[in-house]
């Protein structure tokens, strides 16, 4: 079996990454970068595992966060919640999990499935099923897919430990689920319906955290070297600049669940004389200029620090931040018509259909599956 073994550089480029794949949601990188890093020095390992390489059968589950990014900072979690909802699944099921993965790899949710893996040292599969952040539990290509509503789980920092035996479909357990994880203190981990290798391959994004990997060095090569970390970002991600500008204004409230508000930002130098509006709903929904619309759910849009290329969540914006908009086409599984119809405007209740930003690419996997650094061998149980 090939790995790509993590190390504490790999997580620092990672965070950045599923930072800006986040489109401002996935709760915070930061904390779960901290949390992987510690894994790591307790002297724990991350392995992460190609789709192309897991079996057939495999039993896999995804592990994240849910609920309202702005409480995640402030209400973190204790830890164990990611086993807890794992061994409630096996027990269910009668079958052992073989590996784990993120269902999404923004944000801290792209970094969050690894902990669990490292305390029971499993795999965590290069993949997730939606190429970005979104704000519910139905909108997947694992659920476009066929993937089953149930069972799936659910536990909070106290150790409470909520098993769903029957969904009648995806959107009923993110009903379910939200109104647990409101019980909860918005916010709790989760994990869905196991599913296998075979399904992993033919409905997953695949080689996500590859990509995070990618933009995250891109950054950091950018600041080491001097140059614009923008046209780094988007030179690995395709797409394009929006506008560089300042934030004067931000409503944000919490509501069902969700972080729900509207973004405004005010061109700077090249861009001034300019000004777009953002809708939130946990992550950054549609770009408009005026009556134009400009970026649309669900292509990305990623707001980074316009010195630096941090990405900057819908939890930490505030006045006065100088900001580059950046507009990221999403993966070529988002633009069918069965995934357009949970993931495009309509689902988050616009009327209007979705207008393409860019051409949509798939991503490859980082060379170090097949090539691995010396101190770190990629084969092994």
């Amino acid at each position: 079996m090939t790995y790509w073994t993590l190390t504490e550089s790999d997580i620092d480029r990672i965070a950045i990454g599923v930072g800006i794949l986040g489109t401002g949601g996935g709760g915070s990188s930061y904390l779960q970068m901290l949390a992987a890093k510690e894994m790591l020095r307790l002297g724990h390992r991350i392995r992460m595992i190609r789709p192309a390489d897991l079996p057939d059968d495999a039993q896999i589950i995804g592990i994240s966060g849910i609920g309202a990014p702005t409480v995640g900072v402030e209400k973190m979690g204790e830890g164990g919640e990611g086993e807890r909802v794992l061994r409630a699944i096996e027990a269910h099921t009668g079958r052992p999990v073989t590996a784990i993965l993120g269902d999404e790899v923004g944000g801290g949710n792209g970094i969050y499935p690894m902990i669990t893996a490292a305390r029971l040292d499993l795999p965590v599969v290069d993949c997730d099923a939606m190429g970005r952040a979104f704000p519910e539990v139905q909108m997947s290509t694992f659920f476009v897919g066929g993937q089953a509503s149930q069972p799936a789980a659910l536990s909070d920092s106290e150790g409470n430990t909520v098993v769903i035996t029957r969904a009648s479909a995806p959107a009923m357990l993110e009903k379910i689920m939200r109104a647990a994880t409101v019980a909860m203190g918005c916010t709790a981990c989760m994990t869905t319906a196991p599913i296998s290798g075979a399904f992993i391959r033919q409905h997953g994004v695949v080689h996500t955290t590859s990509l995070a990997w990618v933009l995250g060095n891109a950054v950091i090569s950018a600041r080491e070297t001097k140059t614009d970390p923008i046209a780094a970002i988007l030179d690995q991600a395709g797409g394009g600049l929006v506008m560089r500008g300042k934030v004067v204004d931000i409503e944000r409230r919490l509501a069902g669940g969700f972080v729900r508000g509207r973004l405004v930002i005010a061109g700077l130098d090249s861009d001034t004389g300019r000004e777009i509006a953002i809708d939130i709903q946990n992550e950054y929904l549609v770009a408009t200029e005026g009556d134009k619309r400009l970026v649309m759910v669900p292509d990305l849009i990623c707001i980074v620090d316009a010195e630096t290329g941090r990405p900057i969540g819908t939890e930490e914006q505030r006045y006065g931040l100088r900001v580059a908009v950046l507009a990221i086409p999403c993966t070529p599984l988002l633009r069918s018509e069965a995934a357009l119809k949970v993931m495009g405007p309509r689902a988050f209740g616009y009327d209007y259909d979705y207008v393409p930003y860019g051409i949509a690419a798939a991503a490859l996997p980082v060379p170090f599956y097949d090539h691995p650094r010396p101190d770190h061998p990629s084969t092994g149980d």
